[in-house]
């Protein structure tokens, strides 16, 4: 069905980061505008969601010509998840912003920016053209070296150089990736292209370009041998900027992943997906033993970023219906819950000025409502039940051993696991224990006021694991669409 209404969580934020650069001095006129076009964005996606599930697959021919030559966005019930999460996660760390980010950055273009990042994140989620998917990753590129930079500070300078250099390499893959692709089928339409590759009678170069692919999208995503670049970037950001990053920009390199491998690259599982299985065990195992070595709240977290990618690439690698949906489901609760977690450390440096480990205790005497909050989301990550990450890795290790594939198994169990050591070592130093008279914690209620988005974050955590059988359901028909290409190719063309 044709609907101009999906580019429409492209356009409000575009539109409102170009109004904010007008009002750069006057920062509670930008705090209301970019809170106004958050709500709307979200009211927008849940709605497109809403309207996917009652009459199929969304599309938009920019400029009224003929596919594939149209420049077109497609909202399939995929797309529709993830531009929700992306709504929601931009509403909460905005929010978490007003009362953590100083007012230098805030003079600075701060919520432009970050309205540039949403558009850019959202179009990658909502485009139907595999070069428009490359202009909307370096509009988000862009955006966040800018977020990522503001203050200054020489940390910040280094790690933001790095950052930006990493990603620079990558897009330039990226493009040559397409450029090859695009020699090969003629096209750039996504649904002509998957055309094309299934008639190609040569399939040789195809599978090369789809490894590159997987390199940059692996880059961009964090997985395994490619994640380097995460831990320290992430680090030195503000906590809303970190839980924004954390929660977002490495699943826009998952949703490129498992939207180009369910339907360009799809004709020799046996090959690209056993590859794409083997890095998802090794991405949880060295980013979980990464976290395990780390004595810094966000670190520890920066860390678990890259352990917990490994599972949503594991539903790929086994490429079943039950394995598609779990990491539909995985990446719904980690993108909530991995902003959670990063919100609550912000809230702990708010108090307490520090994110060491070694330089806290006792927060669960001064400041409980920060512990409970942690520990219900420290435990839906490490995949405790009740909570939503015991229900979507659950799916996923059936998809395993309904498959024979026990060692992925045995690798996602161990992990869970040393998940959960590192979160209750988190809870020992920070919230267990004595006071640090060195950094005693500030007194009083002013930090309640940062409370609601985390809140609401965890609420959502434990109510998709209380309802994790309508959850289900929803990844279920989501994966039912992304492993029957011809319904995206029969609603694109």
């Amino acid at each position: 069905m044709n609907t101009n209404l999906i580019v429409l969580p492209v356009i409000v934020p575009m539109i409102t980061g170009i109004i904010l650069l007008f009002f750069y001095r006057q920062v509670k006129v930008q705090r209301v505008l970019a809170a106004i076009s958050a709500l709307a964005v979200m009211a927008l996606s849940l709605y497109i969601v809403y309207a996917v599930q009652q009459q199929g697959i969304l599309t938009l021919r920019v400029g009224h010509f003929p596919a594939p030559f149209a420049i077109v966005m497609v909202a399939d019930l995929f797309a529709g998840i993830m531009i929700s999460l992306s709504s929601l996660v931009s509403l909460a760390c905005l929010f978490f912003s007003f009362g953590t980010i100083d007012a230098g950055k805030e003079r600075h273009f701060y919520y432009a920016f970050y309205q540039i990042q949403v558009m850019g994140i959202n179009g990658a989620f909502l485009t139907g053209d595999i070069f428009n998917l490359f202009v909307f990753f370096e509009i988000l590129l862009i955006a966040s070296y800018i977020l990522l930079v503001l203050g200054g500070q020489a940390a910040q300078l280094r790690e933001s150089l790095k950052y930006m250099i990493i990603n620079m390499f990558s897009s330039v893959f990226f493009l040559l990736a397409v450029a090859v692709l695009y020699s090969i089928t003629g096209t750039l339409n996504m649904a002509d292209i998957a055309v094309k590759v299934s008639q190609a009678p040569e399939k040789g170069l195809l599978t090369a370009v789809s490894m590159v692919f997987l390199v940059v999208f692996g880059l961009k995503g964090s997985l395994f041998p490619l994640y380097f670049w995460l831990p320290r970037s992430y680090f030195v950001a503000p906590s809303a900027i970190a839980a924004f990053f954390g929660g977002l920009l490495t699943k826009v390199g998952i949703y490129a992943s498992i939207r180009i491998f369910t339907l360009i690259f799809t004709y020799d599982t046996s090959y690209t997906h056993n590859i794409i299985l083997y890095m998802s065990g090794f991405t949880m195992l060295l980013g979980v033993l990464g976290a395990l070595s780390q004595n810094d709240f966000k670190r520890i977290l920066s860390y678990h970023i890259i352990s917990q990618v490994g599972y949503m690439v594991m539903g790929l690698g086994l490429y079943s219906p039950l394995a598609i949906a779990g990491a539909v489901f995985y990446i719904v609760h980690h993108i909530i819950v991995k902003s959670c977690l990063f919100l609550v450390a912000g809230l702990t440096e708010k108090v307490t000025g520090t994110t060491d480990l070694y330089k806290l205790g006792g927060l669960m005497k001064t400041h409980p409502v920060i512990a409970w909050l942690f520990l219900a989301a420290g435990l839906s990550l490490a995949g405790a039940p009740p909570l939503s990450g015991f229900f979507s890795k659950f799916a996923l290790m059936q998809a395993g051993l309904q498959q024979g594939r026990y060692g992925i198994v045995f690798v996602a169990i161990l992990v869970s696991f040393l998940t959960l050591f590192s979160m209750m070592k988190i809870f020992r130093f920070v919230f267990w224990g004595v006071t640090n008279k060195e950094h005693p914690p500030v007194q009083g209620l002013g930090y309640l006021s940062l409370v609601p988005p985390v809140a609401i974050l965890v609420v959502l955590s434990v109510f998709f694991g209380l309802n994790a059988e309508w959850i289900m359901g929803v990844a279920t028909a989501s994966a039912e669409q992304l492993l029957d290409p011809q319904a995206y190719i029969q609603a694109v063309l």
